[in-house]
């Protein structure tokens, strides 16, 4: 069976809140029969000539007090633009710090409420990544979003706090490429939520365009 290419990226060295150790484990398990899985720390992978080699890209980025540089942002945006997959998975969406990337993910976070048990509901169930996905409960850290007013997006999954309900995924095309934003996802022990763990794989074939 051949597989899509996946690439990875975190931080293991100096992550501020979410190390990508173990994390990477979880989300290679759950990508397995559909993709091969490179993990890397390295942002200069985002740039042009690296990520024409893969079919998705996923975020897990953790480096809140800096910006990807002016290559990094043209080689990811040209990617996506062009037709290739991106996967923003909870704080990842630290790529808004470029508004450049805040505008193609749709959204930036503004602040985030202490870590809880959040009940998950599904707001549009006949989107492709949400198939048989039923609601569920996480035990997360809430964020909260702006969403950029030029974007249009499909808002996926909502969560319920303080008696509101928030956006907690969402998905859109971008230029030829697909972009998909998960919110769990804080530590290792989210990524063995069975029923995120569909989701993040379903999520995954939609935006790389991985048929069935």
């Amino acid at each position: 069976m051949y597989k899509r290419k996946a690439l990875l990226i975190g931080d293991y060295t100096h992550p501020r809140f979410h190390p990508l150790q173990g994390v990477d484990e979880e989300i290679t398990r759950i990508l397995y029969e559909q993709f091969t899985v490179q993990c890397t720390e390295n942002k200069q992978m985002l740039e042009k000539d690296n990520l024409e080699a893969y079919d998705l890209c996923i975020s897990y980025h953790d480096t809140w007090m800096e910006k990807l540089s002016s290559k990094q942002t043209a080689g990811l945006l040209s990617y996506v633009s062009g037709g290739g997959g991106l996967l923003v998975l909870h704080n990842g969406i630290v790529l808004n710090k470029k508004y450049e990337l805040a505008q193609m993910i749709g959204a930036k976070n503004t602040a985030h409420p202490s870590i809880r048990k959040l009940k998950m509901r599904i707001t549009t169930p006949d989107h492709d990544i949400m198939e048989n996905i039923e609601p569920f409960e996480i035990e997360d850290e809430p964020y909260w979003f702006e969403f950029d007013r030029f974007m249009e997006t499909t808002v996926l999954m909502e969560y319920g706090l303080e008696g509101e309900w928030q956006p907690a995924a969402w998905a859109h095309n971008y230029g030829l490429g697909r972009v998909v934003y998960l919110m769990p996802g804080r530590d290792q022990s989210a990524f063995q939520h069975s029923e995120y763990r569909k989701l993040i794989l379903q999520a995954a074939k939609w935006a790389a365009r991985v048929p069935g």
